[in-house]
């Protein structure tokens, strides 16, 4: 794995780049504010899941603990009517997985977990999140993007992450010092007619701290 002392193969500074899951651990490593794991959805499994009516795709913002994401993943696509086929079970699988390792990342049982179906411009805007880490992983539509920038204001160089590929950012809880100046944002697609789905996974401490999310054991 390539990270953070220079541009690696479409990546910025101080950005891992892996080619296994287990390479996102690079997260922990002093200078690397974010961790990219490359990888390719199956070419079916694309064409499946950007042909799914937007309404039917999965929604759901709850805390859960990581062991139970494939049964909520898979209650959810039942409740909208996600077409049942092996590309959804893929789907659910792969949330499954992401929460496992994530967790595992994080040294945490609850997560946040967040799949959101985005049509507009959602936080265009480049910031850090308030949260110790984030995995965010786009199964549909434009990755996330992302560049450095060291007073704040917008990148010069925006970098955008593969559809399919999970990215894990550092926040701004995150006690490193000096800050990195890695942000990044949605990609703005309104007026695009572009659909996206995104999978949020947040670390949770204390799940009893979030009393109006729903909390599922």
């Amino acid at each position: 794995m390539s990270f953070a002392r220079e541009i690696v193969r479409d990546a910025a500074i101080g950005v891992g780049v892996a080619n296994t899951p287990e390479g996102l651990s690079a997260i922990h490593h002093p200078g690397c504010a974010a961790a990219i794991w490359r990888r390719s959805p199956l070419p079916g499994f694309q064409a499946w899941i950007d042909a799914v009516e937007p309404e039917r795709l999965p929604k759901a913002r709850v805390i859960v603990r990581s062991e139970h994401v494939r049964n909520l993943a898979s209650q959810i696509c039942e409740t909208v009517g996600t077409p049942a086929s092996c590309e959804r079970d893929r789907l659910i699988d792969d949330a499954a997985a992401l929460a496992d390792i994530f967790a595992g990342l994080m040294r945490t049982q609850y997560l946040l977990l967040r799949l959101d179906v985005v049509t507009t411009n959602a936080c265009r805007k480049f910031h850090i999140d308030a949260v110790t880490a984030r995995l965010v992983c786009t199964y549909r539509g434009t990755g996330t993007q992302y560049g450095v920038s060291t007073d704040g204001a917008e990148p010069k160089r925006v970098f955008t992450v593969p559809t399919g590929a999970p990215i894990l950012l550092r926040g701004t809880l995150w006690p490193q010092r000096p800050k990195s100046g890695l942000l990044h944002r949605s990609p703005p697609i309104e007026g695009k007619g572009e659909t996206r789905l995104v999978l949020v996974l947040d670390p949770v401490v204390d799940p009893q701290e979030a009393p109006d999310r729903t909390l599922l054991h």
